[in-house]
């Protein structure tokens, strides 16, 4: 007697459209930052193309769960293919989500300096405006200055046991270090001169354009170094600019 072969059942089409969806959000993302790190485009570029991943994440975790219901219902197979794509899209949707806790947990502010009294001035002539797109960053409003002194409390300017001029060399070394771009720098004129160094640094995933500038000031015996970190795009910076200024800060005290 011969025995009937019963073909197998179909895989469920969302499954397998789960994954695909899911692959697809992961290559824009990294597309997104291939963009928003090559500047062509500018920063909203990348941020379209960011965006656009996160839907595509989301989407294929909701096909995931469309295909899960289709299974149960039908028996057709897929489930494999449903639970990969539900990974890859949490994969794509991982940092993200670590990001808006962070920022939950921050105030919306992206313009920091080591002295909330009187912010250093970004340089403000035409070769310096062009090197930093036209983008110009005004004093910062009293929010966000007290908003600033209590999420950063340790964001302090750097007192320096070096003459002015040791210390403008020393930050154009730290700041060649960083590889970040020198825009304008003038070194300290006279006894009482103030230097200034602005350079334009980048965020570590996305390479958006950050703007720097720091003020080298002699003081009674010693040098002191204010520094302002600013975010072009950028409204919450998730405690990026602070973490930046904290890290040069801490440099240039270890290297004097």
């Amino acid at each position: 007697m011969l025995r009937r072969v019963l073909p197998p059942e179909p895989i469920a089409v969302s499954a397998d459209w789960s994954r695909r969806t899911a692959t697809f959000s992961l290559l824009l993302g990294i597309i997104a930052i291939l963009v928003g790190r090559s500047g062509v485009v500018g920063g909203l570029g990348g941020v379209a193309v960011l965006g656009a991943a996160l839907l595509a994440a989301v989407l294929a975790i909701g096909l995931a769960a469309r295909a899960a219901v289709v299974i149960w219902q039908t028996g057709q197979r897929g489930i494999g293919r449903a639970l990969g794509g539900c990974a890859l899209a949490l994969l794509a949707l991982a940092y993200p989500a670590y990001l808006a806790i962070e920022a939950a947990q921050l105030p919306a502010i992206a313009d920091i300096s080591t002295d909330l009294a009187s912010p250093p001035a970004f340089a403000a002539s035409p070769a310096a405006r062009a090197a930093r797109g036209g983008t110009t960053h005004g004093e910062p409003a009293a929010a966000t200055r007290e908003a600033q002194r209590s999420a950063y409390p340790a964001v302090q300017p750097a007192m320096l046991d070096l003459d002015a001029n040791e210390t403008y060399d020393l930050v154009l070394k730290l700041v060649a270090g960083r590889r970040w771009r020198v825009i304008e720098a003038v070194p300290p004129r006279g006894r009482l001169g103030t230097g200034h160094v602005d350079a334009v640094a980048r965020s570590r995933v996305m390479g958006f354009p950050e703007d720097v500038t720091l003020r080298i000031r002699p003081e009674a015996g010693q040098t002191r170094v204010d520094m302002r970190s600013a975010s072009r795009i950028e409204r919450h910076d998730i405690g990026a600019n602070a973490a930046r200024i904290e890290s040069f800060v801490d440099d240039l005290e270890n290297a004097e």
